[in-house]
This record gives C-alpha cells, sequence and structure tokens, in this order.
C-alpha cells in the first residue's frame, strides 16, 4: 500500500504542541501499528524557524514540498490575524487544486480563510478566536460550537486538544476505525471524544446592566433555587413584563428568560466542578427542577452532559 504523503507547512514563531498534534498522529512510528503515512514538515523559507517554547527548530524543505502531499496540514498560526505571505496562500491553493486535503489546527484556519479555501463553507477554530474569524471572514460559515469540521477536502479545528481529536478522525476516514484506535490506544488517549468546545470556554463576565436593573439581578442571582419567572422578575421590578424584555435587550442584550437561563447553567458548572452533590440535587439548586431538565440544557448550550463536564472539570478527584 502507498503512503499517504503529509506535509505540515510552519510559519514562526510556530507552537510545538501544534505541531506535535499532527506528528503524534502521523508521523510516530510504533511497533505495533503498520507504517500507513510519511510526513515531513516545510515552511516558507527553509532554515531555522522560532517557536512559542523560545528555541528554534531546523526545517530542511521549502514550499516546493507541498506539490507531493496528498494532505497539507496547517498547525497553528501566531499571531492568528498576521497576514499569510502571498507566496503561502498561492502554494496551498495550488495544492488544494491539485487534490490535495487542506487541514487546519487551531488558528491555522485563518490562513485557510485567506487563502480563500473557506469561501462558502462551515468551519471551525479556537472559541477565543471563532468571533474575529467570522467578522474578518464573512463568507466563512464559522461554528463555535465543534471539536472539529470535516468538508472532505478542507477541515478544521478547535484548539490544539481538537487538532488531535480531527487528525485521529482524518485516519479513520482513511484507513478505519480500528487502525485509528490503535493510534489512539500508543498515545493514551480515547479514539473519539464527545462534546464541542463550548464546555472548554471561558465562563463570559456577565453584560453589566445600569442602575436600574442590578438590583433587580443581584435578586434574582440569589434566589435561583426559587421559582423566578419573567412576570415574578417584573413584579420585583414594577415592571410591565414588555418594558422588563425592553430593558433587558437594551442592558444585556438578550431576554430576561434567557439571561436567567445562562446564570442557572453558569451556576451548575460550578456545582459540577467544586461538588460531589448528586445531578438531581444540583438541577433543584440552580433551579432547572430536574436532572433530565439540567441534561437537556446542558446539551442543548455546551454539547455535552453534565456527568461528562464533571468528569473533565472536577475539582474534587
Amino acid at each position: 500500500m502507498d503512503r499517504h504523503r503529509v506535509v505540515a507547512l510552519l510559519h514562526p514563531p510556530q507552537s510545538p504542541f501544534e505541531l506535535a498534534c499532527a506528528t503524534e498522529v502521523f508521523g510516530n512510528a510504533h511497533p505495533d501499528v503498520p507504517a500507513r503515512y510519511d510526513f515531513r514538515i516545510c515552511a516558507e523559507r527553509p532554515g531555522p524557524l522560532r517557536t512559542t517554547a523560545g528555541y528554534a527548530m531546523l526545517v530542511d524543505a521549502g514550499l516546493a514540498a507541498l506539490r507531493e502531499a496528498d494532505t497539507v496540514i496547517v498547525p497553528g498560526w501566531q499571531p492568528a490575524a498576521e497576514p499569510a505571505p502571498p507566496t503561502v496562500t498561492e502554494a496551498l491553493r495550488t495544492a488544494h487544486q491539485r487534490g490535495a486535503r487542506i487541514v487546519a489546527i487551531c488558528t491555522g484556519a485563518f490562513v485557510l480563510a485567506q487563502a480563500g479555501l473557506l469561501d462558502g463553507r462551515r468551519a471551525t477554530t479556537h472559541w477565543r478566536h471563532t468571533a474575529r474569524l467570522a467578522a474578518a471572514f464573512p463568507g466563512v460559515r464559522v461554528d463555535p460550537d465543534v471539536l472539529y469540521v470535516d468538508d472532505g477536502d478542507v477541515a478544521t479545528s478547535a484548539g490544539t486538544g481538537a487538532g488531535i481529536d480531527l487528525c485521529l478522525h482524518l485516519v479513520r476516514s482513511d484507513h478505519g476505525a480500528a487502525y485509528a484506535a490503535q493510534i489512539a490506544r500508543n498515545m493514551v488517549l480515547p479514539p473519539h471524544r464527545e462534546g464541542s468546545q463550548l464546555q472548554y470556554a471561558a465562563q463570559p463576565v456577565p453584560a453589566k446592566a445600569d442602575a436600574s436593573l442590578a438590583p433587580l439581578l443581584e435578586w434574582a442571582a440569589s434566589r435561583l433555587d426559587t421559582r423566578l419567572t419573567v412576570a415574578r422578575l417584573a413584579e420585583r421590578a414594577g415592571l410591565s413584563s414588555r418594558t422588563l424584555a425592553r430593558q433587558f435587550t437594551e442592558q444585556l442584550g438578550t431576554s430576561p428568560g434567557q439571561w436567567l437561563l445562562g446564570r442557572r447553567l453558569d451556576a451548575a458548572r460550578v456545582l459540577l466542578e467544586r461538588t460531589d452533590l448528586p445531578v438531581e440535587a444540583v438541577a433543584t439548586r440552580v433551579g432547572l427542577a430536574s436532572a433530565v431538565n439540567l441534561r437537556r440544557h446542558f446539551r442543548a448550550h455546551l454539547g455535552t452532559t453534565p456527568g461528562s463536564y464533571r468528569r473533565t472539570f472536577s475539582e474534587t478527584r
């Protein structure tokens, strides 16, 4: 069987970890795993290349290496919004046009977007940069929720850990689940990770309301375990439900119901991280009534379950 040729296109300062995501999956030889990939690195200019770890790595191949690649990987790009040299974007377009699969890990998606390879496509990047990618490239359908997007000839991943998820997914597509599981086992990783990247995103700082709403928000946030409805919030504020909704939209950019759900989910995340309370008890304490209700909202908003979230982020283990 001919080996699939994978080339990682580097750019200074290169993140060694993001490069390692691709190297571990495509480039490392294991005695119990048949070698089905050839892996090499290249850069716009061969020679010493700075890394974010403070040392230089020696790159011996230039962009000509992309001419023979079956898959080209851009393992991150620092800083994310820095324009890629025209020679790099042209080389990526040329490789894609002749049939190479083009893959981005984390902020490498910005380079693919600059090359026009994401136009009209769904794509993702690290949650910290999704809004910037969407604003800079309105023709790209940025999905901030997923670990990776595989569009066949072009694929993108979220952060560096999700880069491993994407690489293992590509191996499954190329050579089947059993072969991908062998590689994952050697990396001491699950062959497939559930959920979305939103469970890893930092909890946003709640928008600040002016003096007219602040007392109400403080009152409500301290009573999440009670029966809080929009009507009760309006009564507490001495406003009609319509007027309260307008003030929430103007000051917080959301509705009273969505604000309340957001606070309840934030409180649930804290309890799952810091306590051993059963999921049913967590749901009751944050006012979501039942474990079923909490699971439904967790799945809808964070792409995972309360149990899986706790296993990942618990501080009590």
